[in-house]
């Protein structure tokens, strides 16, 4: 009763186009187009004067961000969610077309970028994550919209109206988990950081967009993860929590933590 009353998943082919032997992937466009957006969302605040950063370095920056997307994300999740898998089979590690990439493994990179190039430039590490912060939910947005498109990371069982019986999913209809995360990390907490940065000033005071970012992340994930289907080889953690929650707390932490020494702080100019 309750499957006859569920939506019917679209039928999306993981595969968007093909150029010869070339197979495009959503999930590639996905992290293309976030890379892209973003990239040309903090060019517009350095346009504006938003952030002090100005194009030359923010060009730079970029290539050093994405790779730290791309190797965390997959050595995160070969870490965090199957290292006996991996350890296995470790010519695997490198086989990303293959699926496997972690939120928390590719913040990770993105913070060992963030301190080289800082570095290397000369330019205040807060400056520069909270001007990459501002952007990272468009990202996420796009990214979640992929798991979508592959029906991967769905939610768990539920009869809610909305609900959805996904290709790998079993009979039983579930919550479209990856669309609640693209409204929640995507659209809603890239508001909330735009008005932190072109409405109050958010860039003058460093650590609060980067703080605000990880203090609405670990919300939006944490809220999320208790309804979308644990990972099966995983399952619950220590007092019910998911791999995502527990990864989750000490970003909330952190952020609450560069917030509270942000508000202490004196402004800058921007």
């Amino acid at each position: 009763m309750i499957a006859l009353s569920a939506l019917a998943f679209p039928a999306i082919d993981p595969i968007a186009f093909e150029l010869g032997p070339l197979a495009i992937r959503w999930y590639s466009l996905a992290y293309i187009t976030g890379l892209v957006l973003g990239w040309q969302y903090v060019r517009l605040l350095s346009r504006r004067a938003i952030t002090p950063l100005d194009r030359g370095p923010i060009d730079d920056l970029l290539f050093w961000v994405a790779l730290g997307v791309i190797f965390g994300g997959r050595i995160g999740y070969t870490l965090f969610y199957k290292p006996g898998y991996y350890l296995a089979n470790p010519a695997e590690i490198l086989m990303v077309w293959r699926g496997g990439m972690s939120f928390h493994g590719g913040l990770l990179g993105v913070v060992v970028a963030m301190i080289w190039f800082a570095r290397r430039s000369g330019r205040p590490l807060l400056t520069i994550a909270d001007t990459i912060a501002a952007a990272v939910p468009i990202g996420l947005f796009f990214g979640r919209l992929a798991n979508f498109a592959n029906g991967e990371l769905y939610g768990r069982v539920t009869d809610v109206a909305w609900a959805m019986i996904f290709p790998t999913g079993g009979i039983m209809p579930r919550h479209p988990s990856q669309l609640y995360e693209a409204v929640l990390e995507g659209a809603v907490l890239f508001a909330v950081l735009a008005w932190l940065v072109w409405r109050a000033a958010g860039l003058r005071r460093p650590g609060t967009v980067t703080g605000a970012f990880l203090v609405g992340y670990a919300i939006a994930r944490g809220l999320v993860e208790l309804v979308r289907e644990p990972d099966a080889h995983i399952g619950l953690l220590g007092l019910g929590w998911t791999m995502g929650q527990m990864l989750s707390a000490p970003m909330l932490l952190l952020g609450l933590v560069l917030i509270a020494r942000a508000r202490r702080r004196p402004p800058v100019d921007a």
